[in-house]
């Protein structure tokens, strides 16, 4: 089965460990947990932390982005960069395991666009708008009261984003600019989010936001964090647990909108039987236990996000970026 997972926090790890993807015993990826799980697809996240941003954040963005195609270089044979739409049919073909790079947080833009179109350029395929907080672009899901929408540069990211064929990320984002998002002409995916209509915490998203994400061929991934998950402590979370959102958001949005989005190695606690990225296959086990089709099975652990992105990112040109 296609397994695509839409986001994890590895890249952190690499500019001062750059070995930690070749085999590590502390977190939650690497190549060899990443090949035992049946992985054939993954964002790998570049997110700036607090103590980086904002002066910083282009330096370590750029640092992050250096690893990632150190990571792809050093191992040929089992990954590739996903840059073009032919390229995730071509490593699909080849049983190599599709890399794409997304910005999680809009920090490294500054103000300016032709900072998009550089990112664009070095093989950023997607952007999560804001993490938590405001940035230039719009605010962030902690704003909470005080959140507003798109800023006015922020509508030029997206629209720019849509003209280049990458894909806008809605996680993290405040509800006013979940909205001006939906106003716009970019494909829109929420790659680490789960069902607020389960479990209502600041991060998911409300009943509403997901049937408009449906109606628009969106994507929703499930996040293995258990503060996202339950209310239970976070060592009593289990897989089963995260199940539930699997079908509250099938109940929602239709086979077609439900995904995986794991941030393994951005959380500390995973469900319990799914501790690492060695684990999806589980998943598929779960899900078949609840009765879920196969065919639906399937568009959860991988065809959807697969769809989504083949449509959405460009052909690749006939000569240079």
């Amino acid at each position: 089965m296609y397994i695509f997972d839409a986001h994890n926090d590895t890249l952190m790890q690499l500019p001062a460990n750059p070995g930690y993807f070749a085999g590590n015993t502390s977190g939650h990826v690497d190549l060899p947990r990443m090949q035992k799980g049946e992985v054939a697809a993954q964002i790998f996240a570049v997110f700036t932390e607090s103590h980086y941003r904002p002066g910083q954040s282009l330096q370590r963005s750029l640092a992050m982005i250096d690893s990632f195609w150190n990571m792809v270089n050093a191992h040929p044979e089992a990954l590739g960069a996903v840059l073009w739409a032919e390229d995730l049919a071509e490593l699909r073909q080849q049983g190599r395991i599709a890399a794409l790079l997304s910005l999680e947080g809009a920090e490294p833009l500054g103000v300016d666009l032709h900072n998009l179109r550089i990112m664009h350029r070095l093989g950023v395929r997607a952007i999560t708008l804001t993490w938590n907080h405001r940035n230039a672009v719009a605010d962030g899901a902690e704003e909470e009261e005080r959140a507003g929408g798109l800023s006015v540069f922020g509508r030029q990211v997206v629209d720019e984003m849509a003209r280049l064929g990458m894909v806008v990320d809605v996680s993290h984002l405040a509800e006013p600019g979940f909205w001006d998002v939906m106003q716009t002409e970019a494909s829109v995916i929420a790659s680490h989010s789960n069902a607020a209509g389960l479990h209502p915490h600041r991060r998911n998203l409300s009943d509403a936001q997901l049937r408009a994400l449906a109606e628009r061929g969106g994507v929703v991934g499930v996040n293995f964090h258990p503060g996202f998950i339950s209310s239970k402590e976070p060592q009593a979370v289990q897989a089963a647990d995260l199940y539930d959102h699997i079908e509250y958001l099938l109940d929602i949005m239709g086979e077609n909108g439900v995904g995986l989005g794991s941030d393994y190695d951005g959380i500390t606690n995973t469900p319990q039987g799914l501790e690492d990225a060695s684990t999806f296959p589980r998943i598929v086990e779960g899900l078949a236990k609840r009765g879920l089709q196969e065919g639906v099975i399937a568009k959860v652990m991988g065809e959807n996000f697969y769809r989504i992105f083949c449509k959405t990112l460009p052909n690749r040109p006939s000569s240079g970026l």
